[in-house]
């Protein structure tokens, strides 16, 4: 599994004209799932998710993480993430999770974040969404677990 994550300000995604998921200050995080991903990969994305130091603390560090700043978790699934782009002039997304896989651990992922996070917001699965954010610093970091 794979996330890239942002330092937001606020975020938020748009289907057919219509705000889906929203957050203020916290973490975008675009995931995408990949074949050798199972059950237990969405549990250690999450710990990642949620104990990623990238807020910062009194001394201006990058010392505090989500858990600890309590701010907004806003999930949007994104394949393209997954690509191979080692060669040539065009994405192979043959190193990207089959659609009713990345739904299916996705979902774990977004469920779990429910269970243990009180601001969860997310995308549409499969949709073509709008996202809209303020990125603060700018800070992005690329996870994989």
């Amino acid at each position: 599994m794979i996330s890239l994550i942002q330092r937001v300000e606020q975020a938020r995604v748009v289907v057919e004209g219509d705000t889906v998921g929203e957050i203020g200050a916290g973490l975008l995080a675009l995931v995408a799932v990949q074949p050798g991903d199972d059950e237990d990969t969405p549990a250690r994305m999450l710990d990642r998710l949620l104990r990623y130091r990238v807020f910062a603390d009194e001394a201006g560090r990058m010392n505090r993480s989500l858990a600890d700043t309590g701010g907004g978790l806003l999930l949007v699934s994104q394949f393209t993430l997954a690509a191979d782009t080692r060669s040539g002039l065009r994405p192979s997304f043959s190193t990207a999770a089959p659609p009713e896989q990345a739904q299916r651990l996705f979902e774990v992922l977004v469920s779990q974040a429910r269970a243990r996070h009180a601001q969860v917001a997310t995308g549409r699965f499969g949709a073509d969404m709008r996202v809209h954010l303020v990125n603060s610093g700018p800070v992005t970091f690329w996870l994989e677990v």
